[in-house]
């Protein structure tokens, strides 16, 4: 039996998260996306440690036949370039490589999943004009629950959600119920970026964008290997 979320107005949420007032993964990210089906975020970075944090709340989506979509930059580590490479490869005959007894294993085997069934995407931003020099870095997220309530925020960078690891960061959060003037320019501005309608970036699909050799190798991130 699928059960009814009780949505993200249940979530006593505040206008702003900063480190030293508060835990934004307890207190602002988990909650939100507990209560979502949808779940939309542009961030500079994409590692594999980052698509499995959300399984925090990937039952939901399964449940719900929700979505989540992600748009990032195009530099990558090489060791999250091949394991995403082998989770969208159509032409996987063994099932799910990653069907494993480890906790780590059953999160690959859950996000393989979702991306076989393209309930999780990915698009790479890559900037195309001279006014921009460096990468894409754009930091906006938006969660939609079941009644059609929205949450956006703009701010943090730390998908990986890592306790032992967290940066000092703040979150400004605005609700379509309090602000909707808010809420609606960041969905637009996404919907903007995911359709390829945004000035000075291109945006690909990731799998056009790594067969077409778009995608770059961050320099720092170059030698280092998943533990």
């Amino acid at each position: 039996m699928v059960s009814k979320l009780l949505g993200l107005r249940s979530v006593l949420l505040k206008p702003q998260y900063r480190t030293d007032r508060d835990d934004l993964i307890t207190d602002f990210f988990i909650p939100c996306l507990s209560n979502s089906i949808e779940y939309d975020r542009a961030v500079e970075y994409a590692t594999v440690k980052s698509v499995l944090a959300l399984s925090l709340g990937l039952q939901n989506f399964i449940q719900h036949d929700g979505r989540i979509r992600l748009i990032t930059g195009h530099r990558y580590r090489s060791a999250d370039l091949d394991i995403l490479t082998r989770m969208y490869d159509k032409k996987n005959q063994n099932g799910n490589p990653y069907n494993g007894t480890s906790i780590h294993d059953n999160k690959l085997g859950l996000v393989y999943q979702l991306i076989q069934k393209e309930k999780i995407q990915i698009k790479v931003a890559i900037p195309n004009s001279e006014h921009v020099d460096g990468s894409f870095s754009e930091r906006i997220g938006i969660f939609r629950d079941e009644d059609g309530d929205m949450v956006a925020y703009t701010g943090t960078s730390n998908e990986t959600f890592d306790i032992d690891n967290r940066n000092f960061e703040s979150v400004d959060v605005f609700t379509s119920w309090n602000e909707p003037s808010r809420v609606a320019i960041k969905m637009a501005d996404f919907e903007n970026l995911w359709n390829n309608r945004t000035e000075y970036v291109e945006v690909h699909d990731f799998i056009y964008a790594n067969k077409h050799n778009l995608l770059r190798y961050d320099p720092g991130w170059a030698i280092e290997t998943i533990s």
